[in-house]
């Protein structure tokens, strides 16, 4: 009987953010040491359908060995056969509580988030509710639902954004108020509600957050973009395109300000419930305020994405960050299994 670590790799999923994924899980396996860990990759279609792979990476490149139908009633067998579950995705389908919930109806560890704080933290009007009923400085926005026509309060530029989607996807810098109703048009085709978001002169700041329940926070990270789809935002270009961004670690902020983004990301991780990993996105004002923009908990995964190099310099490096989330997902289930329900 093997005595590694059974580990399903989650990839893929419905969203936009569907070859993210791929690439972030293709990432964690091949830093996942074969002499520990014994790998099964699952990769989730842009259709829905879950397909299962060898533990190659490679694996996600070939045509798979057997395709099954989306978990309607019972999860899929796999998922019942292993010790822990890296689900690497990012987007609706995926980060949003819906695969966690498979999850624990399966008994089965996970890495990352449980379902409440998934779902609130890919809703970022609710995230932003609840760390403003904690005291946590957040960037101010208003919602509008179905039916709502566009309004802005904050003056011009102003961000325009789905509230329940990632990687810049459906968002737009609005300069004037002739460009409103196309922002959020266009926000509209990937959510039933759209935030309206100040526009915060000031540095953008990441910062990773790691543990259950006593986390730490890494050193904070500047983001300097320079994307390549003709704007002055970190879009989608300036995210995933190569040389599209510069990481700065530590930022060109005061020592105070940084420490307190390290302060602020770890009381949002908490307040939101979260457990495992997250990246909170900040920005420190011209003045050194900072506030809160976003907390991702299943953030962009490879060794050369934000979170992992945030944490290698910190000292962590990746396989060994690996490590320690895997080692988080099982004590948390081994901690939960002993409540009574």
């Amino acid at each position: 009987m093997s005595s590694r670590v059974r580990v399903a790799v989650i990839a893929g999923g419905r969203s936009s953010e569907h070859e993210i994924s791929v690439a972030s899980a293709r990432s964690v396996i091949d830093a996942l040491d074969p002499d520990r860990y014994e790998v099964q990759t699952i990769e989730i279609g842009r259709d829905g359908r879950w397909e299962l792979n060898s533990g190659s990476s490679r694996a996600l490149d070939r045509p798979v060995a057997e395709t099954l139908p989306v978990p309607t009633g019972s999860p899929p067998e796999t998922l019942g056969e292993v010790d822990v579950v890296l689900p690497i995705l990012h987007g609706p389908f995926g980060e949003d509580g819906t695969v966690q919930g498979l999850l624990e109806l399966a008994g089965v560890p996970y890495v990352g988030a449980g379902v409440t704080a998934s779902a609130l933290c890919m809703d970022k009007d609710l995230f932003k509710s609840v760390c403003r009923d904690k005291g946590i400085r957040v960037t101010q926005s208003v919602t509008l639902r179905n039916g709502d026509q566009p309004s802005n309060p904050f003056g011009y530029p102003v961000f325009v954004k789905p509230s329940r989607l990632g990687s810049s996807v459906g968002i737009t810098k609005v300069q004037s108020e002739a460009g409103l109703d196309e922002a959020v048009e266009l926000a509209r085709r990937h959510d039933e509600k759209v935030l309206v978001e100040e526009f915060v002169d000031g540095v953008e700041v990441e910062c990773g957050v790691l543990g259950n329940r006593e986390p730490i926070a890494s050193l904070p990270g500047e983001i300097v973009a320079h994307g390549f789809g003709g704007v002055d935002w970190y879009d989608y270009s300036a995210k995933y395109d190569e040389g599209g961004m510069e990481l700065i670690i530590p930022p060109r902020v005061s020592e105070e300000a940084a420490e307190r983004v390290q302060q602020v990301s770890v009381d949002a991780f908490i307040a939101s419930d979260c457990e495992g990993m997250a990246r909170v996105d900040c920005f420190v004002t011209n003045e050194g305020e900072v506030l809160v923009n976003e907390l991702n908990t299943i953030p962009g995964f490879t060794a050369t994405s934000v979170y992992a190099k945030l944490f290698e310099a910190s000292g962590l490096p990746y396989h060994q960050l690996l490590d320690r989330l895997i080692e988080f997902a099982l004590e948390r289930h081994e901690r939960r299994g002993k409540l009574e329900y």
